[in-house]
């Protein structure tokens, strides 16, 4: 354990083979094409550079990532470890930055190109690009809406320096069961496939066709093409827990987030806890200290709600968040008092999330029990973790 570990009382356990499995079951989902590891944001707070090693190991020869930066960051990492055979995709690309954009090109970066500007933007540089044109299909953001794609793919047919290696695009609603969300990915498939039968018709030939991220692989088979993107079921979570939860899915939760419980001690009825004493004590209590926040990326929204596990010598203790999570620390309730014991001691492990089929974490809350406690989604309770906690891998 490094001496940033050791002083710190809380810890990120990152499973190094839960995320290798999780890419083979990746596999299994769209078994017959490429698959694209995505990085991005840290590789979703799991620490991008520890993943994007795991992943070459593992044998993937292309990786995403989101802001062109990172991507250039990333690039050097994987060449000074040996994985100079690894391209990186980077789809945020800085407006006018020629200078970004000229060090991408020498890195061997692929990059998105959504417009014409784009396009002239990476043709200034007068050096051999690999670029993938993004299709607008539905989801509103980057991309050529489909009446401006087949200008788009004409002028990049056209271009001296910049070689079309891909198509692609992002599906908006694929994770959603009902029947409204399953007719709007049938409709961005369609536009999809209209727009890469644009691009041959404009003499582009030989590129990758990419549309399907996790929610397209498990769900929607007719979304694979050539290559899919593999995201958040690389870090062992479901796109919609609802749909389907992750380990039913086969996926294994990959990252742990631990504390070691700082305080135990006793309260009388009527104590108040936290900034503007929303929690009330409703007999004599025994309440622990978390040291963890929203300093940390703990949601202040988890008060009240926030689930966690305690393990005990005696057992584990299934509690919550009570009143509000402040800047490094929460107050979880241990229960009633009952005897002069407490039933946890300071020392003892706090689990918010991470498998609960593990070994040494059984029954711990998932990820997406905090998800649902905050009113959001997985992803951005892994993302938002915050830098200072420390990673540990194994």
């Amino acid at each position: 354990m490094s001496e940033q570990l050791a002083h710190y009382p809380a810890v990120a356990e990152v499973d190094v083979a839960a995320l290798v499995a999780n890419a083979a079951r990746m596999r299994h989902f769209a078994p017959e094409v490429r698959h694209l590891g995505i990085v991005k944001a840290d590789a979703y707070g799991h620490g991008r550079h520890q993943v994007a090693r795991a992943l070459a190991l593992a044998g993937y020869d292309i990786l995403g990532i989101a802001q062109l930066a990172e991507a250039l960051e990333l690039s050097d990492f994987l060449k000074r470890e040996g994985f100079s055979q690894v391209s990186v995709f980077s789809w945020i690309l800085p407006v006018a930055d020629e200078a970004a954009i000229r060090q991408a090109i020498e890195a061997g970066i692929e990059l998105s190109v959504s417009n014409l500007d784009q396009l002239h933007l990476i043709e200034r540089q007068g050096l051999p690009a690999r670029i993938h044109l993004k299709v607008d299909t539905g989801m509103g953001r980057a991309g050529a809406i489909s009446t401006e794609f087949p200008a788009l793919a004409l002028a990049a047919s056209k271009a001296k320096h910049a070689n079309v290696v891909g198509v692609w695009s992002h599906l908006a609603r694929a994770d959603e069961a009902g029947e409204e969300g399953k007719q709007a990915t049938r409709l961005q498939i369609k536009i999809f496939n209209e727009a890469v039968q644009a691009a041959a018709n404009v003499g582009l030939t030989g590129f990758a066709r990419h549309l399907a991220a996790t929610s397209g692989q498990i769900w929607h088979e007719d979304a694979h093409f050539d290559m899919v993107r593999d995201g958040i079921g690389l870090y062992g979570l479901s796109p919609d827990p609802h749909h389907s939860a992750s380990l039913d899915l086969g996926l294994q939760p990959v990252m742990t987030l631990k504390a070691d419980l700082v305080q135990v001690k006793r309260v009388p009825r009527g104590q108040t806890v936290s900034y503007g004493g929303t929690w009330v004590a409703p007999t004599d209590r025994w309440l622990g200290l978390v040291p963890l926040g929203y300093g940390d990326g703990i949601p202040r929204h988890a008060a009240g709600k926030g689930p966690v596990s305690v393990y005990t010598r005696a057992g584990r203790i299934d509690t919550r968040v009570v009143g509000r999570v402040c800047m490094d620390q929460f107050v979880i309730d241990l229960g009633p008092v009952a005897g002069s014991q407490p039933p946890a001691l300071a020392g003892d492990t706090v689990v918010l999330f991470g498998n609960p089929k593990a070994e040494n974490t059984p029954g711990c809350p998932l990820a997406d029990d905090w998800a649902q406690a905050c009113g959001t989604i997985n992803y951005e309770i892994i993302t938002r973790l915050g830098a200072r906690v420390p990673r540990a891998y194994s």
